[in-house]
């Protein structure tokens, strides 16, 4: 699948939920690996905040990022309708610290973005891919978040308020082409004790019977009505059969449970790539999404490691083996630390280092206790770099590389005896003048052993 942005932008504008400040929210088309991105466009030098949920601030009653001093709040319904609509990249323009609440649901943003329509780019769409059961618990308000591996994203959702109008509720979204008919359209929905509090806690300002769904558990008497009423600047208000506090019907029997999912949905996003999996929600909530997205984020970039390590087929033919290195770079015993290499290209290139009890530095180094040094794991990386930039050059010519700087340096795992070292150099920038910046990292199985930038000066001996 490819990636897709708008074809042109599109604008929306309301008051927000608890602000009940105007604001105008702009989607624009962004290029590839974009991601979602908020733009203050009020505030000086027009800040942008990434969506991700590293940048979640609070949940109370919403979800809000920040970046520096730049904050928005209530992101979560338009990234349900980008992410349900399966929109990759767009830059979110808004002149105001909450996006609009609209009708409460996600559905007016869907018919926004489809009317921009929607265009695919030139670059794959990568996903998370579930490949085992992770689990998110809160012990405290019995919330638990599943993620299963599954071939497509699917979304459960279970509710349940201990409520005597909502009672237990279920919402299922088999697929992502169910998303704009029968999940966008649900709106939000609170309780008529909690709309106090809110009220009494100075939120909700741009609250309305027209953009949420107000659930009476009790019956109220006309007076209690009526001071409700003048709370929320309305004329008169009524409880339907339903429990529902306002005339309005409810666009599905299930609608609380479908908007929960709708937000599961929002908050995930911020998770920073589509996923491919079975997500399954009781009892979900901001908080616990946010802290759920934290934790397939973590996992995603564990898994993001573990793709990045270079496979190593020892049955395959080197590409070079030690004779054809010690034709390109000068090293020699004990120095010589690169034994073959086994795939080169444009871009990046990728050595063997098989580690033995005969390296003579074992003799010193931790006696008893061989561990393969750190800076000679990197003057490996050093060779294999060399080995690179010098692929081209005829056998015969004489280089030498010498380090000018090493930025990031970590040493994450011990190499021992009897390891194969992996070693993957990969160019960051073109090569000029005879210097060259990498990126190094290296591997012992699927462990990152270790990792650096560095920047190196090659030059013609004589």
């Amino acid at each position: 699948m490819k990636q897709c942005t708008l074809k042109q932008p599109v604008t929306v504008s309301g008051v927000g939920l608890h602000t009940g400040v105007v604001a105008t929210l702009t989607f624009k088309p962004a290029e590839v690996n974009f991601g979602y991105k908020f733009q203050r466009v009020d505030l000086q030098g027009s800040p942008v905040i990434p969506c991700d949920c590293s940048k979640v601030v609070s949940t109370r009653y919403n979800t809000t990022i920040q970046q520096g001093i730049a904050q928005v709040s209530t992101i979560e319904h338009a990234l349900s309708a980008l992410r349900g609509l399966e929109i990759d990249n767009v830059l979110m323009e808004i002149n105001a610290i909450e996006v609009p609440i609209l009708d409460g649901s996600a559905a007016p943003f869907v018919k926004a973005l489809l009317s921009a329509g929607i265009v695919a780019q030139d670059a794959e769409r990568e996903y998370f891919v579930i490949t085992h059961p992770i689990i998110y618990r809160d012990e405290a308000t019995d919330t638990e978040l599943l993620a299963l591996p599954d071939t497509t994203f699917n979304v459960t959702a279970n509710i349940d308020f201990d409520s005597p109008v909502l009672g237990q509720q279920y919402a299922r979204m088999k697929s992502l082409e169910q998303y704009a008919t029968e999940i966008a359209p649900a709106r939000t929905f609170t309780f008529v004790h909690d709309l106090e509090k809110l009220l009494a806690q100075n939120l909700i300002k741009g609250g309305d019977l027209d953009n949420a769904v107000v659930i009476a558990e009790k019956a109220m008497s006309q007076v209690e009505l009526s001071a409700l009423a003048t709370k929320l600047g309305k004329k008169t208000l009524e409880i339907s059969k339903a429990g529902v506090l306002n005339t309005a019907q409810l666009r599905f029997e299930n609608e609380p449970s479908r908007h929960k999912l709708l937000d599961v949905i929002g908050d995930l996003a911020l998770v920073g790539k589509p996923i491919q999996g079975k997500i399954v929600a009781s009892k979900p909530g901001h908080t616990a999404n946010v802290a759920f997205a934290k934790l397939l984020k973590k996992e995603y970039l564990d898994w993001k490691k573990i793709q990045e390590v270079p496979k190593y087929d020892p049955n395959l033919k080197s590409v070079m083996d030690v004779n054809a290195i010690m034709k390109k770079i000068p090293h020699r015993y004990p120095f010589l630390l690169v034994d073959k290499v086994v795939e080169v290209n444009k871009n990046y290139i990728v050595s063997i280092k098989n580690v033995t009890m005969n390296e003579p530095f074992f003799q010193g180094h931790f006696p008893g206790n061989p561990v393969f040094p750190g800076v000679l794991q990197l003057e490996a990386m050093a060779q294999t770099g060399g080995l690179f930039v010098l692929q081209d050059i005829p056998d015969g010519e004489i280089w030498d590389t010498y380090f000018l700087k090493i930025d990031g340096g970590k040493f994450r795992d011990k190499v021992f005896p009897g390891d194969t070292m992996v070693i993957k150099m990969e160019l960051l920038s073109p090569m000029r003048r005879g210097i060259a910046l990498m990126r190094g990292t290296a591997y012992v199985g699927n462990r990152l052993v270790s990792e650096a930038e560095l920047t190196a000066f090659v030059q013609k001996r004589g």
